[in-house]
């Protein structure tokens, strides 16, 4: 099922899922992350290290589920297709850019954003996106 209005709701009212991605013996690898979901494009938007199995396993394979927790037995599963940016290797490279935007995004403005970019670059980081294309759980009514 593609996403409903009530969906959005709830993914955007929250920020931490659990990430599946698949091994390479098609086992499942979860990860527990902080997300930004934008309504407009059914888009998930994560901060990931380029050299975690999460990473590894989406540039081999860029299926991904995220399950999202709300109360008990409250929950909507989304599957998706990913998509991994550039590692940051430049404090004022574009991944660094769309690191501080996400960050930004999710916790306003950081009190050194040379220091954060710095930190995005020593930790090779880079911006993980995941477009929804299913869903389906047990939301609130």
């Amino acid at each position: 099922m593609a996403l409903t209005d009530a969906h959005r709701e709830f993914l955007t009212a929250h920020d931490l899922a659990t990430l599946a991605t698949l091994k390479r013996d098609g086992r499942p690898q979860l990860s527990q992350v902080g997300y930004h979901f934008d309504a407009g494009t059914d888009t998930f938007r994560v901060s990931v290290t380029g050299d975690r199995a999460k990473t590894r396993n989406l540039g081999r394979d860029p299926r991904a589920t995220l399950m999202v927790a709300g109360g008990r037995w409250e929950y909507l599963v989304v599957d998706g297709d990913a998509a991994l940016g550039r590692v940051t290797t430049d404090p004022q490279d574009a991944a660094a850019d769309a690191l501080v935007d996400l960050y930004r995004t999710l916790s306003g403005e950081h009190p050194d954003w040379e220091e954060f970019r710095t930190a995005m670059v020593a930790e090779q980081r880079l911006v993980l996106s995941v477009t929804a294309t299913h869903a389906y759980g047990i939301l609130p009514s």
